[in-house]
């Protein structure tokens, strides 16, 4: 059995049916299409995090969209951090087995921020979940600047392992998923989201995001998520 089949398998029996592999030569001060930023920073590469890597296996699970309705509550609070926990765990278990392998792995932690307070001191991660998830084919980007999937538009969280091995990779998804409708824009509690689309995706005002992310958290109600329950991207709003 080749090595790309196995980590599918493997994925396939923790419940983990969302999986795209990304080469590191993908990571560049240019991103490929779609992306009018000005690229993703050297410093948060997956070879400058860990110089041993060849490949970056993204896998994500979907939020399920009848609790995300409710939000912000507790319901979806829970939700949040159960679904974190099972990716971390995922991710964990999907490094020791290349490592059993012979190849050196690591994962990245779902957030790489550590609390709410460090986002609103300096409102970036250590590593970027949603460019790994794009470069790894599985999505492009949204209005709001998550990543839009095929099969549950912006409801999904992603975890990274970085690897040595040299895996077989996974296309670039080409499609634009975004309608530009800007649901998100007008939906947003906080006005983080700009209704000026001279650019795409527009800047975020992550503070404004991280403060009311914040308010919420004191009554166990963070994070908000509105932006991606009102979004109508994917088929899992077909259903719901």
């Amino acid at each position: 059995m080749n090595l790309k089949k196995s980590i599918l398998e493997k994925c396939k029996s923790m419940g983990i049916n969302m999986v795209g592999i990304a080469p590191i030569d993908r990571w560049s001060k240019s991103l490929p299409p779609l992306y009018s930023d000005k690229g993703i920073p050297e410093e948060f590469w997956p070879q400058s995090i860990y110089p041993e890597t060849k490949s970056v296996i993204v896998i994500g699970l979907p939020v399920q969209l009848p609790i995300l309705e409710t939000t912000p509550s507790i319901y979806y609070y829970t939700l949040y951090q159960t679904i974190n926990r099972i990716l971390d765990d995922s991710a964990y278990k999907l490094s020791n087995f290349l490592m059993k392998k012979g190849y050196e792995s690591i994962f990245t932690p779902r957030d790489g921020y550590g609390d709410i307070y460090v986002l609103l001191e300096t409102c970036k991660a250590f590593f970027s979940q949603k460019h790994a998830a794009y470069l790894a084919g599985l999505g492009s980007p949204g209005y709001s600047s998550v990543l839009l999937t095929p099969e549950f538009g912006p409801r999904v969280r992603f975890v990274s392992v970085l690897t040595s091995a040299n895996i077989q990779s996974d296309p670039i998804l080409k499609q634009d998923l975004c309608t530009r409708c800007k649901l998100c824009a007008i939906s947003c509690p906080s006005k983080a989201i700009p209704m000026d689309d001279s650019e795409f995706p527009p800047k975020i005002d992550k503070i404004k995001c991280a403060k009311y992310s914040e308010v919420l958290r004191r009554s166990y109600r963070s994070p908000c998520g509105i932006c991606i329950k009102v979004c109508p991207i994917g088929n899992d709003r077909k259903l719901f």
